[in-house]
């Protein structure tokens, strides 16, 4: 049995720090790995991501970590990743990492993601310039993901996003926002390979379950919507949720 802990849209700054420290001091009792879903900022500064290293670096378990679109509202994204990198937190792009664990390997594959919609009410490569740079950024999210998958050494594959790979997380949201909020190629690049759960976050409102078009099973484990510092997935054969 591999124990995987998740929370995303921590939105991390000073009058934060300190809110989830008492219960991730538990978390080498809890779980093997902790992922951090993006959003880890409000603002994506540097100070910002201090406080991110301040909170979630020194762990007894490693960390995983994707960036969101907070993350990135600075243009610090360099900055942001090397003060996370050197508080021992692994920040994943279009790439992957493995985690041994007391239950065999477990192989992390993670990108931001991006927007576009979903099966028959997405957006298209299609007219403007501007359409199919939008369009065109998911896909090549969705690319590198699916990539990322596939070239882990691993015994379980957990893929790990900001935006959402399904519309049943989003349930809560305004149906307008579903376009960006996530993107259906994301479900197809985890469908693509061998893959036991697909965690994101993003969605303030939304729901915690969902399951992709391949039987993946997808947890948003953003804050506002666990209502706790970290969630908790058992992943063998089947995945067991826990509060």
């Amino acid at each position: 049995m591999i124990r995987i802990a998740a929370v995303g849209d921590v939105h991390m700054d000073t009058d934060v720090l300190g809110r989830f420290r008492p219960a991730l001091a538990q978390l080498a009792d809890q779980a093997d790995v902790l992922l951090l879903a993006g959003d880890l900022t409000r603002h994506g500064t540097e100070a910002e991501a201090r406080c991110v290293a301040k909170e979630f670096g020194g762990l007894p378990v490693p960390v995983v970590a994707v960036l969101g679109n907070h993350d990135h509202h600075c243009d610090q994204v360099p900055q942001v990743t090397k003060v996370l990198t050197e508080a021992g937190i692994t920040v994943l792009e279009g790439t992957g990492v493995v985690v041994d664990c007391a239950g065999g390997r477990l192989g992390i594959a993670g990108v931001k993601g991006f927007g576009g919609g979903f099966a028959g009410r997405c957006a298209s490569q299609f007219g403007e310039p501007e359409m199919k740079a939008f369009v065109g950024t998911t896909a090549a999210s969705a690319d590198r993901l699916r990539s990322a998958l596939a070239d882990l050494d691993c015994d379980v594959r957990v893929a790990l996003t900001h935006y959402s790979p399904v519309p049943e997380t989003l349930v809560g949201e305004p149906l307008e926002i579903y376009p960006f909020l996530g993107s259906y190629l994301l479900a197809e690049a985890v469908d693509a390979v061998p893959t036991a759960l697909a965690v994101h976050g993003h969605a303030h409102f939304g729901s915690e379950r969902g399951i992709t078009p391949g039987g993946v099973r997808v947890r948003n484990v953003a804050h506002p919507v666990i209502k706790q510092a970290y969630s908790v997935f058992h992943l063998s054969e089947s995945i067991v949720d826990r509060d």
